[in-house]
């Protein structure tokens, strides 16, 4: 019998299928160690001997795999075909080698690209050897963020109290994000006007021009800067004869685009199907691993972290015969397309994303898959195939006209495009992004028949006035194409990069473009100004590019970590030296339209309001960064630092309390406050007071009585439950507003809903919840559903009184603190499911023994003590997969 370790449990039941009786395929969930998020887990006094750990769930699937290769002839790692799954499969040698399994045993490393039958075999039957180089990439880079994340953060912590995390990736991205935000607050719009004629054929047919050149000059684009100019241009245009010049028909051919890669498979499903990287990624995941097509499980795309643009030869004969077949010869170009990347730093080890098999349209598989799926494979089968499909064929005509106005003259254009033939087009067309420009002029559509020297008829003058708009932000796409662009970040990390953004509410997401939160925008400065070398685009880009030389073998990793290390830790030292008031003082100059928003009355925004002598300034909190008065106490003016900015006017009308009127029952008063977590309702005074925090959309100025006391007497009592009897009640908590009965949880859609649902409706939404739930008991609201288990029954991450977990069965797992709930991957579900299931031993005897075997199993490399170079405080544990 010969093993096989793959990395989901998912791929090892289908392999298993493919390769027969004498295999047997066991999965590793993913890493089956990694670093402890504690000091010194990377020694760089040691040379940076990296200490690894092995945690319960990962030690039980290890001893499985220990005892099924003890019995075993060979050992074949078949982990994905990228950096991580080198790392992987390296890691279970290593352990394997560690309890003296192997015992001179074959042991072979197997890659396959796609999970099909043909694929699988193939790759097994011309097995290799782990790569080293590949692994001392990993081994360079998994060090590399440790010691920026574990010494980084401390300092943020202590100079800048509120702030999460910083990472040698993440930090780069968060800057860009807060660079575009600087870039739309410093942007000063301004004005400028289009004219346009509206002009008709001698046959009667009319279409639109527009001005181009006056006075005998071509005009620059935004060239007519105000009303002055475009009226006198207009009263030209308006008194004018119109002839044309010259009619010009230029063919002109498009081009179809490569098979996606990472990047531009997680843009193409943002701008076209609206969906996040992590979702795109969770959906490709399961294309890739496999669905059950007939009774066979099969992989109907290629691996789906890559940067490589090209197919290979055989994918690319079966495409230009799947073009013949669908579209028809004329579609299928005379030879075949080959691509090369442009991005900087791509090391295009892999294929292309494209369907394993051309001839599976998505209509042939469409009762396999579910909505999300169906529409993900759509866009890879269609753009896989169009990338090897005839150009499209465009007529483009362009014609020029002159305006004369009793020997005043001016050029307008009229330009228009047909498709002659549509090639690649009848497959796959690209959309844009709001906010991107369009290059193909496409849009100006097909022109009527128009003649060399005929004259033409005026219908109407247009001119409109335009004001130039600010870059806009980065959505999720436009980040990761910007990212790869500068060469920062790989395929493998840009969802995870961008989940530890939101997790760590550096960033929020509104109408799917990235806002930096004051939190994430005061980091940003920080790093700017104290660690500038490390969040520079060019610096980032260079040790990626350091990373890629070590796997390619030209570079020592270890002398790679050296030269890092020194210079870093040196600027980490020099910290210690920094006063806060140094930090407030950059911040302040760094952030003033942040800090400082401008006043309506034209005063000076650093100057208080409220004392009229005092200054402005950031002030740091145990919760973070606030906007304060030097005069304190005498003057206890204070601000929110708001990620729009603020008004000033709010901040000082809140600064003194608002009297709201007083409590019927009580007899204390209500007042409106200003705190440095935002504005929020007081009832009476003193410690005994009673606070309410204004709900998420509440502006302070719409506040008044009524409100005020339906949101300070909450919870709510609806009334009585018709079959318990007991009180349903509704409030707004941590996750939003709810509604209370017999210790159960139901969420409700909005706000409103707490002050205004009655009682039918309150037992309905119940009702509704308790029906979802196992048992009858009442169920925690469904997140996102992972999918079957390989043992049978769904994963679903749901949403629970103490914050969201994993679901299966009985089994309900808590995810770790900062883990995002919707990028969450089936493999990581499995092994929180796995180490859940794994704490319940039978009885107070037999886990002891349990105990002392995971003991046994977790066991590290320790070896000398911790030196005091690498000491840092863990800001968050890392995950155990690639995404």
């Amino acid at each position: 019998m010969n093993v096989v370790v793959v990395e989901s449990p998912a791929k090892a039941k289908t392999i298993n299928k493919y390769l027969g009786s004498g295999y047997k395929v066991l999965a590793s969930f993913g890493h089956v160690r990694d670093l402890p998020a504690k000091d010194g887990s990377v020694l760089p006094d040691q040379d940076f001997e990296m200490l690894w750990e092995v945690d319960a769930a990962s030690a039980k699937r290890l001893k499985d795999i220990a005892d099924a290769v003890k019995s075993s002839d060979s050992l074949f790692l078949a982990t994905d075909p990228d950096r991580e799954g080198e790392a992987i499969s390296w890691h279970v040698l290593d352990m394997l080698n560690k309890k003296r399994v192997l015992n001179g045993k074959t042991v072979k490393r197997v890659v396959f690209n796609a999970i099909t039958k043909k694929a699988v075999l193939d790759a097994m039957a011309d097995p290799r050897d782990i790569d080293v180089p590949l692994v001392d990439a990993y081994l360079a880079r998994r060090a590399l963020d440790y010691l920026v994340g574990f010494n980084l953060s401390p300092v943020l912590w202590r100079k800048l109290p509120g702030a999460r995390s910083a990472g040698r990736v993440q930090s780069v991205a968060l800057r860009l994000v807060c660079d575009r935000e600087s870039e739309i607050e410093r942007f000063i719009s301004e004005e400028y006007w289009n004219l346009s004629a509206l002009l008709k054929t001698p046959r009667g047919d009319e279409f639109e021009a527009k001005l181009v050149a006056a006075d005998g000059k071509r005009l620059q684009p935004r060239a007519i800067g105000n009303g002055e100019e475009a009226g006198k241009l207009k009263a030209l245009l308006e008194g004018a004869t119109y002839v044309v010049d010259t009619v010009e028909a230029k063919p002109v051919k498009r081009n179809p685009g490569p098979p996606f890669t990472t990047s531009t498979l997680q843009q193409a499903a943002s701008s076209k199907l609206g969906f996040s990287a992590s979702r795109t990624m969770q959906i490709a995941q399961k294309l890739y691993e496999g669905v059950d097509i007939g009774g066979e499980t099969v992989g109907l795309i290629t691996y789906m972290r890559t940067d490589g643009v090209q197919m290979a030869p055989e994918a690319i004969d079966a495409a230009r015969k799947a073009i013949v077949d669908q579209f028809g010869q004329r579609y299928m170009p005379e030879k075949a397309r080959f691509y090369s990347t442009k991005a900087k730093n791509a090391q295009e080890a892999h294929e292309a994303i494209r369907p394993t098999d051309f001839n599976r349209s998505p209509d042939r598989v469409r009762q396999y898959l579910d909505a999300d799926q169906l529409r993900l494979y759509d866009l890879v089968w269609k753009r896989g195939i169009a990338s090897q499909m005839a150009s499209a064929e465009i007529e483009r005509t362009t014609a020029e006209i002159t305006a004369d106005n009793k020997g005043e003259k001016a050029g307008l254009r009229a330009v228009g495009s047909v498709i002659r033939f549509d090639g690649f087009i009848a497959a796959y067309t690209d959309q844009k992004e709001d906010g991107e420009q369009s290059d193909d002029g496409d849009e100006d559509g097909r022109l009527p028949e128009i003649n060399a020297r005929e004259n033409l008829a005026k219908q109407k003058i247009n001119s409109t006035q335009h004001f130039t708009e600010p870059p806009p932000r980065y959505s999720e796409a436009t980040l990761i194409k910007k990212m790869e662009e500068l060469g920062i970040g790989r395929p493998s990390t840009y969802a995870a990069t961008l989940a530890t953004l939101r997790d760590r509410e550096y960033v929020t997401i509104d109408k799917r473009k990235l806002i930096p939160q004051a939190k994430g925008r005061l980091v940003t400065a920080f790093l700017e100004s104290f660690f500038t070398k490390y969040v520079e685009y060019d610096f980032t880009a260079d040790l990626e590019e350091k990373l890629d030389r070590i796997s390619a073998g030209e570079l020592n990793w270890k002398q790679v970590l050296r030269d890092f290390w020194k210079d870093f830790f040196s600027q980490i030292e020099d910290t210690k030296e920094l006063r806060v008031t140094n930090v407030l003082d950059s911040l302040n100059e760094a952030l003033a339209p942040l800090v400082f928003p401008k006043r309506e009355d034209g005063g000076d925004p650093r100057i208080c309001q409220v004392c009229g002598t005092g200054n402005l300034s950031l002030k740091l909190g145990k919760y973070g960064a606030f906007v304060g008065c030097s005069n304190y106490p005498e003057c206890n003016y204070t601000r929110q630092l708001s990620s729009e900015g603020g008004s000033e006017a709010e901040g000082v009308a809140l600064n003194e309390p608002k009297n709201l009127g007083s409590d019927p029952v009580t007899g204390e008063e209500l007042t409106l406050r200003s705190g440095r977590f935002g504005p929020y309702i007081q009832r009476g005074e003193g410690k005994e007071a009673k606070r309410s925090s204004l709900p998420k959309g509440w502006k302070p100025e719409d506040i008044d009585y009524e409100k005020a006391m339906a949101l300070i007497s909450l919870p709510r009592d609806i009334g009585k439950h018709p079959e318990t009897g007991k009180m349903i009640s509704s409030g707004i908590g941590r996750y939003g507003p709810f509604l209370l009965h017999d210790g159960g949880y139901a969420n409700l859609e909005s706000v409103e809903d707490v002050f205004s649902i009655g009682l039918n409706r309150a037992v309905t939404v119940i009702a509704e919840k308790a029906s979802k739930a196992p048992g009858g008991r009442t169920a925690a609201a469904a997140l996102k559903e992972l999918g079957d288990h390989p043992d049978g029954g769904a994963i679903t991450v749901r949403d629970g009184k103490y914050g969201p977990y994993v679901n299966w069965g009985k089994v309900n797992a808590t995810l770790p603190k900062g883990t995002d709930p919707q990028a969450l991957t089936v493999e990581e579900a499995l092994a929180l499911i796995a180490a859940k299931a794994g704490k319940a031993p039978a009885s107070k005897s037999k886990a002891k023994p349990k105990a002392k075997a995971a003991a046994a199993e977790t066991k590290t490399t320790k070896t000398a003590a911790k030196p005091k170079t690498a000491k840092a405080k863990a800001p968050a544990k890392t995950k155990k997969s690639k995404e």
